[in-house]
């Protein structure tokens, strides 16, 4: 007889087989004991996880000759033919292959008749998200008033692909992943019987590559026993499937919580020695530390990891004396780092310059200490301590002789007149506003770029730099002019001259309002730095001052 691999062999035969969907098996139970079975149900869940037997377990249940029953016989002819899927009234149909509507079509018309043997004619459709939405649209009617004889059973891993029309009519059944517990259970079932020798150990290894899929586990532990035979041993498990040492990876996560970057490159190299993926080895590291903070935050885990006993006592150990922000800011680093080894061509460099980082990184400080911190900030400033004005003196000697106030003296001076222009004062900054007023946007914008050259009524002379001097053509020196004689009351001669970069001309009113704002910010940012209360901040925090808004203009 040739060899039949173990996910056929030991494929679950009733509903006590069905490990993790005990949920599904109780309900299917319940309603052939009440006699409520519906016409149309869907499986869905991820691969492996016994749709598809639980759709063959169900069907013998509603055929079997001595039902419908909860314990189908096994022996009885329809139970041995859906077994060996040979049933002629269980009709099994791949989604993916029978795609159109000539094949639904079909369907339609072999389901008006009555089973040849059985008690209901039963429809498997596996991957029934492959169908085409004519071929949805052809089922539909039959769904909806189906013949009493008939039953359909759907499998599918993306229900969200199928027609709303269509999961309206039938009853849904989630199958969930199966736990890592419960798959290490059903292996040491099934290798005790096949009589393969491996540790508990080694069949955490192969239930934790299944990923929750029983199927998944079994072809692993098939490809491992063709390896290893009948003596199956954890160094050559972790070799054959490319894994790299649970106490490597555990002995990596010490070295970087215990600050010895040494150690952390000599187990990298370790690693590149044996041969494996750095990104797995990434990987399994997100994996471990995942693990580490959810048992800071939850006391007992359950399912929320997949760990034996014995590694869940060590790595609670390991967890112990680490900090949950520690753990935190470690898991988002090693998570982006398992992103660059996916496109980076020194894959082993990336692995231990980061490794380094984490293993020299500071220890976090405590949340409830920030706000200790804080709180004590805030309390010295609603205090009032005013900020030192004498100590400023003593660490600058001559801050009589800085020049920042100097500049702004005459620029002061200059801009004075702004705000006299209501006094009945005329000068240029004067003139400069009464065109602004009078809403002459661009010769009021033009006016504030150029350069009071002489101002001698009657003679008014202006300097444009060169990029504007185009645009003072004709009729703006006429609109100029104009405006200045209403301005000034009297006659005006108007002058304009083009002025280059290196020419020394008096700054313009624009150049004037820019020279005055940065010596502000600078005088703020100053006065910012050597505020006690900021220093205190930067302090706690180790930050660093990006910018300094007076709060006199607000904040924008």
């Amino acid at each position: 007889m040739s060899y039949q691999v173990l996910a056929r062999k030991w494929r679950p035969q009733f509903f006590e087989d069905l490990v993790g969907q005990e949920h599904v098996s109780q309900t299917l139970k319940n309603a052939i004991t009440a006699d409520r079975v519906h016409h149309a149900f869907l499986f869905t869940g991820a691969r492996g996880v016994g749709k598809t037997s639980a759709a063959r377990i169900f069907a013998k249940a509603l055929n079997c000759q001595t039902g419908p029953t909860t314990q189908p016989c096994g022996v009885c002819p329809s139970c041995v033919e859906i077994t060996n899927s040979q049933g002629s009234d269980v009709l099994e149909i791949d989604g993916a292959s029978n795609t159109g509507v000539d094949d639904i079509r079909e369907l339609r018309e072999s389901i008006r008749y009555l089973p040849s043997q059985s008690r209901y004619k039963i429809y498997i459709i596996d991957e029934v998200h492959m169908l085409s939405i004519n071929a949805f649209n052809a089922l539909l009617k039959t769904l909806e008033e189906p013949p009493e004889h008939a039953k359909f059973i759907f499998a599918t891993t993306e229900p969200h692909k199928i027609p709303i029309t269509i999961l309206s009519r039938c009853q849904r059944f989630d199958f969930k992943k199966i736990g890592l517990a419960p798959l290490q259970i059903r292996l040491r079932h099934i290798v005790d019987k096949e009589n393969i020798k491996v540790e508990d150990s080694g069949l955490t290894i192969i239930a934790r590559s299944g990923g929750g899929s029983m199927r998944d586990a079994l072809s692993t532990l098939d490809q491992v026993i063709a390896f290893c035979g009948d003596q199956i041993d954890d160094e050559e498990l972790q070799s054959l499937l490319g894994l790299v040492s649970r106490s490597l990876l555990l002995e990596t996560v010490r070295s970087i919580l215990e600050r010895d970057p040494g150690r952390s490159l000599a187990l990298v190299q370790k690693v590149d020695e044996h041969g494996h993926s750095f990104r797995q080895f990434c990987q399994q590291l997100v994996e471990l530390v995942r693990s580490l903070v959810i048992l800071k935050v939850v006391a007992q885990p359950g399912e929320l990891i997949d760990v034996g006993e014995a590694e869940l006592e060590e790595i609670n150990t390991l967890a112990g004396p680490a900090s949950l922000e520690d753990l935190q800011r470690l898991l988002a680093i090693l998570i982006r780092t398992e992103a660059d080894l996916a496109i980076s061509n020194y894959p082993r460099l990336t692995m231990e310059m980061v490794l380094v980082k984490l293993a020299g990184m500071p220890a976090g400080v405590e949340v409830a200490t920030l706000i200790k911190r804080l709180e004590a900030l805030e309390a010295q400033l609603a205090s009032g301590i005013p900020a030192p004005k004498g100590p400023a003196v003593e660490k600058t000697p001559a801050p009589q002789a800085v020049a920042a106030p100097q500049p702004e003296e005459p620029a002061v001076k200059q801009s004075a007149p702004l705000q006299a222009v209501d006094t009945g004062e005329k000068n240029w900054a004067g003139l400069v506003e009464f065109v602004k007023n009078r809403h002459k946007p661009r010769i009021s914008s033009l006016l504030e770029q150029s350069s009071l050259l002489l101002l001698e009524l009657p003679c008014l002379r202006i300097g444009m730099p060169g990029r504007y001097f185009s645009l003072a053509d004709s009729d703006m020196r006429q609109a100029i002019q104009s405006l200045a004689v209403e301005y000034f009351a009297t006659e005006v001669k108007l002058e304009v001259e083009k002025i280059g970069n290196g020419d020394k001309v008096p700054l313009s009113l624009h150049e004037e309002r820019t020279q005055q704002e940065s010596d502000r910010q600078k005088k703020l940012r100053e006065n910012a730095v050597e505020h006690p209360l900021v220093k205190s901040a930067l302090d706690i925090f180790g930050g660093k001052i990006e910018s300094v808004k007076p709060i006199d203009k607000g904040f924008v």
